[in-house]
């Protein structure tokens, strides 16, 4: 399907547009691109790349003489499943191509996007950057839901209730973390390669909504950053009080050691069972062993707490 801004409504065409000066915006599968990419100038090489969704987020843009093209892989808003957009970019039309929209969402916010503006005051530059800020209608939500549920996480782990599903949970939020800061750079390539303009496609003057767009993914870059070193704190955290659980663990050991080693080298001597040995003939050796072993035990616990073990 392609629209046309004919400067008082946005209307469904049912032609491809033309370099007749008015500006167009299109949404189409790749099975429909396949049949009209040479009457619209495109190289089948872009073509070619459209039949496989982009694996990575960091797939770089084409810049042609009369047009620029580019994969987008979009997280969709639940987190669950990527999405996969071709862009075509000319002076007069803004091409998004189906790669891979699983659930329609990318269609919808397209259809959303053309519609941002009135038709009488819309240019290339204010279309792409609809198109982007719906993409991203969600991420800030997204971000501000990841800091509340780490602040969870740390009342958690400094409540001394961490178990081994906290470092898990860590891990997944550390995973989704990484894959938005590469969401976000693609993003910003894209951005970056528009704002070059090497093919003179933009206006000058316009180029600050795209301009826009870079700001905005910076700052949700930056959140998500910001994001991901909490993460990191936290797992550090963990892994202290894990160290000072094993450390008063061995420290407890320690005094009882301390404490009965002293008992076990008398059973070692009276286990000789030497016939030399007076205790053994003396009526009130087995309770002379007892006192002492009391006495030896007492004397150590007073030791201990003198010195705070």
């Amino acid at each position: 399907m392609f629209y046309e801004f004919n400067g008082s409504a946005v209307i469904e065409i049912d032609f491809l547009p033309s370099d007749d000066g008015s500006l167009y915006a299109g949404y189409v599968d790749v099975g429909e691109l396949e049949k009209i990419y040479p009457q619209l100038g495109f190289s089948e090489t872009t073509v070619e790349d459209c039949r496989t969704a982009a694996g990575r987020f960091r797939s770089g843009v084409e810049i042609h003489d009369r047009y620029n093209f580019t994969e987008l892989r979009i997280i969709s808003a639940d987190r669950k499943h990527d999405d996969c957009v071709a862009l075509y970019i000319k002076k007069n039309l803004f091409l998004v191509v189906d790669v891979e929209d699983n659930d329609g969402s990318i269609k919808q916010r397209f259809l959303s996007a053309i519609r941002r503006y009135p038709a009488s005051n819309i240019n290339l530059e204010k279309l792409i950057f609809a198109f982007f800020d719906k993409i991203l209608y969600a991420d800030v939500k997204t971000v501000e839901d990841t800091v509340t549920k780490l602040t969870e996480l740390e009342e958690f782990l400094f409540s001394n209730e961490a178990d081994d599903s906290f470092i898990a949970d860590l891990l997944g939020i550390k995973k989704d973390l990484l894959r938005q800061h590469n969401y976000y750079e693609q993003i910003l390539d894209i951005t970056e390669a528009i704002e070059e303009n090497e093919n003179d496609i933009f206006t000058q003057e316009n180029l600050i909504y795209i301009s826009n767009i870079s700001k905005k993914v910076e700052r949700l870059r930056e959140d998500s950053d910001s994001c991901k070193n909490t993460v990191e704190h936290l797992q550090s955290a963990y892994t202290s009080q894990l160290d000072a659980r094993l450390n008063s663990t061995m420290k407890t050991l320690t005094v009882l050691t301390s404490i009965f080693f002293p008992l076990t080298i008398i059973v070692g001597w009276y286990g000789m069972n030497f016939e030399s040995m007076p205790e053994f003939k003396w009526r009130f050796g087995y309770l002379f062993v007892i006192l002492l072993s009391i006495a030896i035990s007492t004397v150590m616990i007073l030791i201990g707490k003198k010195k705070k073990w």
